[in-house]
């Protein structure tokens, strides 16, 4: 009896007043990715110099009162351009995988309960755009158009629409068999109300675990085509900019290269955890 009131209180402490049970790694995850939403909306009135703004006389400099994460390779504050930096990282990739799962998602449901040549075709298509490697992709469109931050987000997207459609219609079309469709369908519910009310509630749950995995997907992305200077150009720079910049100092172990790296780090493995512990009612939608 002792045990049973043990675990009730460690496993219900921040759960039970809202039908949820959280646990601590969730939380952990969700507080490193909440500060770091934060730190993207209001960076520009917490950096503590201009992110353009030349410091320290000495490039690559160590960490100091002044310079809590050193300067980069030309005297910047880094603790500055990481906090901007956030706003282009986060940005950029959480845009992108909203219009990446909305459209993925909605596609799919469309395929999945119209059935027939539009379900063959939405399929084939996007078959073929998954074919294409997302890298190489993205180094095609973005070398040929630009890096500019709109072309960045459509292209991020484009990449990851696919996976999201494949995802979702996998999920509809299960739920598309059930009795109570063919009961909706009885009644002459119409193809927008099986979507909207029946097949939606029941897929929101893994699709918005889809939607976290494929974020850090993006977000390595975005870091990869920055590293190769195809990415947020400057005087403006993400997290894999950033790296870019001062991938010199890292013979020297300069912090202006690991603090960015850090920071990459940071924000994909909290959402990994977050996803890995999201409450049993968001994974299930059980009410018990």
């Amino acid at each position: 009896m002792t045990m049973t009131s043990s675990e009730t209180t460690s496993g219900r402490l921040s759960g039970t007043r809202f039908g949820y049970r959280f646990n601590i790694v969730g939380a952990i995850g969700f507080t490193v990715i909440f500060l770091w939403a934060l730190v993207a909306i209001f960076a520009p009135w917490i950096i503590p110099y201009p992110v353009g703004e030349i410091i320290d006389l000495d490039y690559f400099g160590p960490m100091s009162r002044e310079l809590w994460f050193g300067s980069d390779y030309l005297g910047r504050d880094m603790l500055s351009r990481i906090l901007m930096g956030a706003r282009y990282t986060v940005g950029i990739s959480l845009a992108a995988v909203t219009i990446a799962c909305f459209s993925g998602v909605v596609l799919g449901m469309i395929a999945a309960v119209a059935g027939g040549w539009l379900d063959t075709i939405l399929s084939r298509f996007l078959d073929a755009l998954n074919s294409i490697p997302s890298k190489l992709f993205g180094l095609v469109v973005v070398a040929a158009v630009g890096s500019s931050v709109p072309v960045l987000i459509l292209t991020l997207s484009v990449i990851y629409i696919p996976g999201a459609y494949r995802f979702a219609r996998a999920l509809a079309v299960n739920i598309n068999a059930m009795d109570f469709i063919t009961v909706a369908r009885i009644r002459g519910e119409s193809t927008l109300y099986l979507i909207r009310s029946e097949i939606l509630p029941n897929i929101v749950g893994p699709v918005l675990a889809d939607l976290g995995i494929r974020f850090v997907f993006i977000v390595l992305l975005l870091s990869g085509l920055s590293f190769l200077g195809l990415g947020v150009q400057p005087p403006y720079a993400d997290w894999g900019a950033l790296v870019r910049e001062n991938i010199g100092g890292l013979p020297f172990g300069a912090p202006a290269v690991m603090f960015p790296s850090l920071a990459i780090a940071s924000l994909t493995i909290s959402v990994n955890l977050l996803i890995d512990n999201l409450p049993q009612k968001i994974r299930d939608r059980s009410t018990s």
